[in-house]
């Protein structure tokens, strides 16, 4: 009989047989489902996007150990209500609340590793270099404010000093500051005589003048928007009105179109408006329209640095964000042989005004003072024939310098130049470069209220206070020269650096 083959073998050893195969394809698969395991789940700094994301993270924990990567400070912010807190050494600096903590890096790396383009990375990257270094200046700064017996700097050139600053530690620091880091991507898009071209010679003269600078290139000016802290949009609101506006039909909807396609064009072509909705660009603009030529947008009206001439809080000038414009009429183009004045001793005149009705406080001024046989007080409407106008405000020792239709007036500056103290008559006016100088230490500022006692206030003022102001006149005269080429603390210089300060306000990364 045939035995059965099981009988040959011991149950054992079938069982044996049967389990080993079983057993290799569980540990083949078993090693197959690790591989994938682990290709999904790697640590994240093995990978290259996890390795950058871990760079820009201890970058912001550097920053925030060393306290300035982290803190949002407004610089200067000048006679505004805000709900900063102050700094006992110098009440005209205010502080804005800390910003949101930064995010840890485990936070950084999840938004490293979602499906973004490797451009919009890199821009991260770029940004994170650019506010870290921000934040390092505005750290430089409040200490220079706080400190000034330990930040005294040399410079070849010019120390701001004395009371005509309201911080002049402040002030050099961040001028040094602007000097170092201070970087501006002007758009290339456009075509003359709308972009990149502006009037040179005539009230609007600054409008022009900055555009000229900006184009002809200096070392503040940078071909890569990458490297930029603002971006500059170079259209002129004057030219606008001269070719495109239909005269007297006070319709400025075709100025608003033309803005409103140039931004659309910009904001397609790079990512740089649409990132910060507006915040790092600024617009410049001496015509009276430039407040409404700023409607166009909301975020250009609403975010963006606007530099104005017409600096009118009640039509919506805003002092931490905005600029004000020094208004100078320029007829040659040049100040040289329009700047200096005589001695005290040879000015005979107390005050001196001449010009037209415009406006709703000239007439006030003018109705008090004008024909009033004074010869302390020559307030006109016209001067008579054969005076010098120019003449007139070198032989005075206070200049009248009332609005006219706009809050801005080159009274202002025409005074400064020929050392005469200004009497500013202005309601909601932010004078120029406020957030640095101290305009009570060489001016007089009245109210309109005050017009009948024009005269009563001046002649309270003592001829040592008097010839102090005089002086103060003097020193700040050279942040209102024109100069070609732009030179140091020049009206140029001093225009960039109210810039400056706006962009140190905020950080592109709290505005989304």
């Amino acid at each position: 009989m045939r035995t059965s083959s099981s009988s040959f073998y011991p149950p054992y050893i079938l069982l044996f047989f049967i389990l080993l195969p079983l057993l290799l394809v569980l540990l083949l698969a078993f090693s197959l489902n690790s591989k994938q395991y682990s290709s999904s789940w790697s640590p994240p700094w093995l990978s290259s996007a996890s390795t950058a994301a871990s760079t820009a993270a201890s970058a912001a924990l550097e920053a925030e150990a060393d306290g300035v990567a982290l803190t949002q400070k407004e610089i200067f912010a000048s006679n505004i209500s805000s709900s900063a807190s102050s700094i006992e050494a110098d009440d005209h600096i205010s502080f804005s609340p800390a910003p949101q903590p930064a995010r840890s890096s485990n936070e950084l790396i999840q938004l490293e590793d979602s499906s973004l383009p490797v451009r919009a990375r890199r821009r991260d990257v770029h940004l994170e270099r650019l506010e870290f270094n921000l934040a390092k200046a505005r750290a430089s700064i409040t200490f220079a404010a706080q400190n000034p017996n330990k930040t005294y700097a040399e410079d070849k050139d010019y120390v701001p000093i004395g009371p005509v600053y309201r911080n002049p530690y402040a002030f050099h620091r961040s001028y040094l500051e602007m000097e170092r880091l201070f970087k501006v991507y002007v758009y290339e898009e456009g075509e003359p005589p709308l972009f990149h071209d502006g009037p040179c010679r005539s009230i609007y003269s600054m409008e022009g003048r900055f555009i000229y600078n900006m184009e002809m290139g200096n070392r503040f000016r940078t071909r890569n928007p990458e490297h930029a802290h603002v971006h500059f949009l170079p259209f002129s609101v004057v030219k606008m009105v001269k070719f495109i506006y239909q005269p007297k039909t006070f319709d400025i909807s075709p100025i608003k179109r033309t803005i409103v396609d140039y931004i659309n064009v910009i904001s397609s072509r790079y990512p740089y408006w649409n990132r910060s909705l507006g915040a790092d660009h600024f617009m410049l603009s001496c015509h009276d329209w430039g407040p409404h030529a700023s409607k166009s947008l909301p975020y250009l009206y609403s975010n963006s640095i606007r530099v104005l001439c017409n600096a009118n809080t009640s039509e919506g000038f805003k002092p931490l964000k905005d600029v004000s414009l020094p208004e100078i009429n320029l007829k040659t183009g040049v100040t040289a042989g329009f700047i200096g004045g005589i001695p005290v001793s040879r000015r005979s005149i107390l005050a001196f005004f001449a010009g037209g009705m415009h406006g709703p406080i000239r007439p006030i001024l003018l109705k008090h003072w004008k024909d009033k046989h004074d010869n302390d007080m020559q307030i006109h409407e016209y001067l008579p024939q054969g005076v010098d106008y120019y003449k007139m405000m070198k032989s005075s020792k206070f200049c009248i310098c009332p609005s006219g239709y706009e809050v801005a007036s080159p009274r202002i500056v025409e005074a400064i130049y020929l050392e005469c103290v200004p009497v500013i008559i202005s309601d909601h006016y932010v004078l120029p470069f406020s957030d640095v100088l101290n305009w009570k230490s060489f001016s007089v500022q009245i109210s309109v209220d005050q017009i009948p006692e024009l005269k009563n206030i001046l002649t309270r003022i003592s001829k040592g206070q008097y010839i102090r102001m005089w002086r103060r006149v003097k020193m700040v005269q050279k942040h209102f020269v024109v100069n070609s080429p732009p030179e140091r603390f020049d009206v140029f210089h001093m225009i960039l650096h109210s810039i400056w300060l706006r962009r140190l306000n905020f950080r592109v990364q709290d505005l989304n």
